[in-house]
C-alpha cells in the first residue's frame, strides 16, 4: 500500500503510514467527541441481538475506532485490525479496549495488508466493517470496489469523520476562503497516479453504496477546536495553511503574513475552528 499524506487533515485513513503515533493521540479526544452518536445508537440497535461479532477495522492507524467504539457496543467482539504500518498496528493491538458495553470481553489481531485491495475473502465473518478518516484518502473507483466488497459481505459499515471541504476560522480573515479553496483542491490532488477524492468523498460514497443496495445514513461529525484543544489546532492549523501554500504558492506571498497572524491568534486563545466532516452508516438491504 502506498503511503498518502492528507496534509492539514493527517488521518487514520487508507494508509497511516506516514501518520506518527503522536499525531492520531493527539486528534484522537477530538475525533471521539465529533463522531455521530446518533448513527452508534442505530448500529447498537442492529447489532444487540448478535452475542458475538467480528469487526473489520479498515486502516485502523493506533486503534482508536476501536477504544471508541467497542465499549459502546454490547456482546463479545473481535477486532480484526488493518494498516500498512506494523509499529502502528501494534499500538492498536496493545491498546484495544479490554471490555464491551455489557462487560463481555473484547480481542484483536493485526493484518498488514492494503485496505484498497480487500476482498470479500479477506472480509469472510465480519459483522461489523468499520474506518475513520479513510474515504477521503481514496479514488472513485477505489470507492466503488469498497461498496461492492461491503455489499458482498453483507455487514452494516460504519465510516466515520470524512472531510467535506468546509472550515470555519473565528475571528475570520479575509484570505480565509482562499485557503480553503485552496486545500480543497490539493485534497483533490493526483497522488502517485491516483486523484483523490478529498471533500468529495461523501457524496461519492453515498451514491456508489446506494447503487450497490445499501441504506445509507449521513450525519455530521464536526471538529469543534476551541483553547481547550490549542496544540491539536496549532497542527491542524500548520498542515493545512501547508497544503494551501503548496497548491498555491503565491498565497504564500501575500502581504500581512497569514501564517504569523493566525498562529498568533490561535497562541492568545483567541482562534475557534470548525472543521466539516461527515460520518456514514452502510446498512445492506
Amino acid at each position: 500500500m502506498e503511503t498518502i499524506e492528507s496534509a492539514g487533515h493527517s488521518s487514520a485513513g487508507h494508509s497511516s503510514a506516514g501518520y506518527s503515533p503522536a499525531w492520531l493521540d493527539l486528534r484522537e479526544p477530538a475525533d471521539a467527541q465529533a463522531r455521530s452518536a446518533e448513527l452508534v445508537a442505530e448500529l447498537r440497535r442492529l447489532l444487540a441481538p448478535a452475542g458475538h461479532i467480528e469487526v473489520h477495522d479498515l486502516g485502523c492507524g493506533t486503534g482508536s475506532m476501536g477504544r471508541w467504539l467497542a465499549p459502546q457496543l454490547p456482546g463479545s467482539q473481535h477486532w480484526v485490525l488493518h494498516d500498512r504500518d506494523l509499529a502502528l498496528l501494534g499500538h492498536a493491538q496493545a491498546r484495544m479496549a479490554p471490555t464491551a458495553a455489557d462487560g463481555a470481553p473484547v480481542t484483536a489481531t493485526t493484518r498488514r495488508d492494503d485496505v484498497t485491495a480487500l476482498t470479500e475473502h479477506d472480509l469472510a465473518g465480519a459483522g461489523l466493517i468499520t474506518a475513520s478518516a479513510l474515504l477521503d484518502l481514496l479514488t472513485r473507483d477505489e470507492v466503488d470496489a469498497l461498496a461492492r466488497t461491503c455489499l458482498a459481505v453483507g455487514c452494516p459499515a460504519l465510516l466515520t469523520l470524512t472531510v467535506v471541504g468546509q472550515v470555519e476560522i473565528r475571528p475570520a480573515d479575509e484570505l480565509d476562503g482562499e485557503l480553503a479553496a485552496a486545500f480543497n483542491d490539493h485534497q483533490r490532488r493526483h497522488s502517485a497516479g491516483r486523484a483523490l477524492l478529498g471533500p468529495d468523498a461523501v457524496e461519492v460514497a453515498t451514491e456508489a453504496f446506494t447503487r450497490h443496495g445499501a441504506k445509507v445514513l449521513v450525519r455530521p461529525s464536526p471538529w469543534r477546536l476551541g483553547p481547550p484543544q490549542a496544540a491539536l489546532a496549532a497542527q491542524w492549523l500548520d498542515g493545512w495553511i501547508a497544503a494551501a501554500y503548496e497548491q498555491r504558492p503565491e498565497l504564500a506571498g501575500r502581504p500581512g503574513g497569514y501564517r504569523r497572524r493566525r498562529h498568533d491568534a490561535a497562541a492568545a486563545g483567541e482562534l475557534t475552528i470548525d472543521v466539516e466532516h461527515r460520518d456514514i452508516l452502510v446498512l445492506p438491504r
